[in-house]
């Protein structure tokens, strides 16, 4: 009887292990410059007359770096301004793209900046949504197993914690146009995006289906 018990208990053990997450602490720089720049982005693009940068989150956006290394994402969005090989977004803002999550292609989770404050990752919704970059995507290094766990723990863990409507890909951006959520203000500035792919989301809407999050709206 006493084997059985803690063979029971071994079991419990290793089973929680599977199902634990660790979030990692690895901030991106958001310094008085960043938060400047945030606070203009959202005046300019969405009107938005804001003292913080906080926001309220409503949704959760998934996205993939195309970037093959863990090192290459998270530098791509660590400093404040936007690097000089991104002229194509410096003429709408100076403040660089970020992500409020990174996941590696091992599955490990890193969080760069609080949930609660604005990165600048999805055009019309940043005031709204939390977003979750992906190590690499594309053709050449496709998402992970461990990063499509990964990236269903955290969207159960966020919507948890928040009272989160929608999980979208970035490539679903547009649907939102004329919403309540969206507040981009200029018309011409849209940009054509297939992350994190639709297969990928299929299976993290399959995986989350009991949370009830709202439908994409149809164009």
């Amino acid at each position: 009887m006493k084997n059985y018990f803690l063979c029971g208990l071994l079991f419990l053990a290793m089973t929680s292990c599977v199902v634990k997450k660790t979030i990692i602490e690895k901030p991106i720089v958001f310094d008085a410059e960043r938060e400047q720049l945030t606070l203009e982005y959202m005046k300019d693009r969405y009107g938005l007359e804001a003292t913080t940068s906080k926001i309220t989150p409503k949704m959760i956006v998934l996205h993939w770096t195309v970037i093959p290394t863990l090192k290459g994402s998270y530098d791509a969005f660590y400093s404040a301004k936007l690097p000089n090989w991104r002229p194509d977004l410096e003429n709408v803002s100076g403040l660089n793209v970020s992500s409020q999550f990174l996941i590696d292609q091992d599955g490990t989770i890193y969080q760069l900046m609080p949930e609660n404050q604005m990165a600048r990752h999805v055009i019309g919704l940043n005031h709204c949504a939390i977003g979750v970059e992906n190590v690499g995507g594309g053709t050449d290094l496709p998402l992970s197993r461990k990063q499509l766990k990964s990236n269903i723990w955290l969207v159960k863990y966020l919507k948890d914690k928040y009272d989160i409507d929608y999980v979208i890909g970035h490539y679903e951006y547009t649907n939102f146009e004329g919403h309540e959520l969206w507040l981009e203000t200029d018309a011409g500035y849209r940009t054509v995006k297939t992350d994190p792919g639709e297969r990928f989301m299929k299976k993290v809407r399959k995986a989350t289906k009991k949370l009830e999050f709202k439908p994409v709206p149809e164009n």
